[in-house]
């Protein structure tokens, strides 16, 4: 019988592991694929008029980014944990309501891409413009979209969990801007660039260090990757 010390938590090493490497990439994607246009609402509107299928992409990428992020923050909070609780509590706490925040944000950007589609952009620039200040209950997560990821920074950093170079690269995710259909700024490849740095490496680290998984695992995991796009594909048609 397995001792409580080899039990598994969540989410894994081979989760976890892929959740620090795809995550920030994905969101590199998104930022990069969106960097030649301007910043502000209506000219990201007039870009996904002018070119619908690039900023889909782009957006898509940074929302799917988003949520892969979630794995990999709960992991290395889980590793701050070991050491330092509280720092791994309010650090994790703090950088998940942000991830979540931006995923409503990400809901809030389809919406308008689909109103230049069925009303035209004049029409949806001037529906985002008039609601732009509306009130929704994440507004109030903002300080948690910047905070959270200098906490973790410094929960790593006292318990040695990442070193001080990534530790720095850490902190530097809290200046990535946020809201409702932002473009790409310099600032924005640099918090992105600083999360991979940040992260990738450990991200690898996991992955190597433990057993090579067995041929049984891996058609488990093979299967499950299929059932799951599978039922992600006969969701979509409903």
């Amino acid at each position: 019988m397995p001792s409580p010390h080899d039990a598994y938590v969540f989410p894994g090493r081979w989760l976890a592991g892929a959740s620090l490497l795809l995550g920030p990439a994905l969101l590199l994607a998104g930022v990069l694929l969106r960097v030649r246009f301007h910043f502000f609402f209506p000219d990201q509107l007039a870009a996904y008029d002018e070119h619908p299928t690039l900023m889909t992409v782009s957006y898509s990428a940074f929302a799917a980014g988003t949520v892969v992020m979630c794995p990999a923050v709960i992991a290395l909070a889980t590793r701050i944990g070991a050491f330092r609780p509280t720092w791994a509590a309010f650090g994790g706490t703090l950088a998940l309501v942000g991830l979540f925040a931006r995923t409503f944000h990400a809901g809030i950007d389809h919406l308008a891409f689909q109103l230049v589609d069925v009303q035209g952009r004049s029409v949806a620039t001037t529906a985002v413009a008039d609601s732009y200040q509306g009130f929704h209950i994440f507004q109030y997560a903002s300080f948690a979209i910047m905070l959270g990821w200098i906490v973790l920074a410094a929960g790593a950093w006292r318990t040695g969990v990442l070193g001080r170079p990534s530790c720095l690269c850490l902190s530097l995710t809290s200046a990535l801007p946020l809201g409702v259909l932002k473009g790409t700024t310099p600032l924005s490849i640099v918090a992105i660039v600083a999360l991979c740095v940040a992260l990738a490496p450990f991200g690898l680290k996991i992955l190597l260090d433990g057993p090579r998984p067995t041929r049984r695992s891996v058609a488990h995991l093979a299967v499950s990757i299929a059932l799951v796009v599978i039922l992600g594909a006969v969701s979509s048609l409903g």
